[in-house]
């Protein structure tokens, strides 16, 4: 049986996408009056631009259940016999409810797994089905395996600036004066499919992103070791070379990928987010 894996853009998993043929169904961002495709024809610089000129945040969609069941429809006639989707957190956004309510139509060939992540949270999950496909195991097992799986992703990040947050109505102003006058970085993560506020690192990013792959060390100190996620949006090469450093010298990863986060997750995050993401053990 030929089994195809398919995702949501908001996996951000770059170049990977082709290189484990991957299906990537793009959520639209709308920028004012003009709409766009996530990864196809908006990159994050556009976002950071129209933030700077409007002081609005985009506006972000799900894709409709016609567009669900036409990008199903053309991963089975490519030749497939069954197909796994997976979405962005169902707490995030309705792109799970309208996949699986477009997983109808097609008589057991889809299955969709509501990743209770985001970014490369969700992309972990993707990877793994890949591995489990290019191992030979059923579309049942893929499926099995990857809804325990996702119950223990370490999916989280450090913002480097609350804007985007505070104008999403995630943080507060007066919370948002408040880190930026001390410096303050507040963890944010994923727990039961929502993001929440964790510890606040204060000082500058560079500085303290080794405390926050410390901090994660000490919380998770058995996981697999298969990958883990550098992910962030647009982040200076130089946090990010850090934050890699960090985690090659505390932890024991197979390998390391850097990815960059796309516009559906630029949009909430802002410029300079940086968050480690793997998988651990229970």
């Amino acid at each position: 049986m030929a089994i195809r894996i398919t995702s949501d853009s908001t996996c951000d998993l770059g170049h990977l996408v082709q290189e484990r043929n991957i299906g990537i169904l793009p959520l639209q961002v709308n920028l004012g009056s003009n709409s766009f495709f996530d990864g196809v024809d908006i990159q994050p610089e556009d976002i950071f631009a129209f933030v700077a000129e409007t002081k609005h945040l985009p506006k972000t969609a799900a894709p409709s259940i016609g567009d669900y069941e036409e990008f199903f429809g053309k991963q089975l006639d490519a030749g497939y016999d069954e197909l796994i989707h997976f979405n962005i957190s169902a707490k995030s956004s309705s792109s799970y409810n309208m996949a699986c309510q477009a997983a109808e139509a097609f008589g057991g060939k889809v299955r969709v797994v509501d990743s209770m992540a985001l970014s490369s949270g969700q992309g972990l999950l993707v990877m793994k089905a890949c591995d489990l496909r290019d191992e030979g195991k059923s579309a049942a097992e893929i499926e099995e395996a990857v809804n325990e799986i996702k119950t223990h992703i370490n999916t989280s990040f450090v913002p480097d600036s609350l804007d985007y947050l505070h104008k999403g109505g995630r943080v507060s102003g007066m919370v948002k004066v408040a880190a930026a006058a001390f410096k303050i970085h507040p963890l944010i993560y994923m727990d039961n499919g929502q993001l929440v506020p964790g510890k606040k690192y204060k000082g500058k990013m560079h500085v303290l992103i080794k405390q926050y792959v410390e901090d994660l060390k000490a919380q998770y100190p058995s996981y697999d070791k298969t990958r883990c996620f550098v992910t962030h949006s647009s982040a200076d090469q130089a946090l990010v070379d850090a934050a890699k450093a960090a985690v090659a010298e505390l932890f024991e990863f197979d390998e390391v990928i850097e990815t960059v986060a796309g516009s559906i997750i630029t949009s909430h995050c802002g410029k300079g987010t940086l968050g480690v993401l793997f998988v651990y053990d229970k």
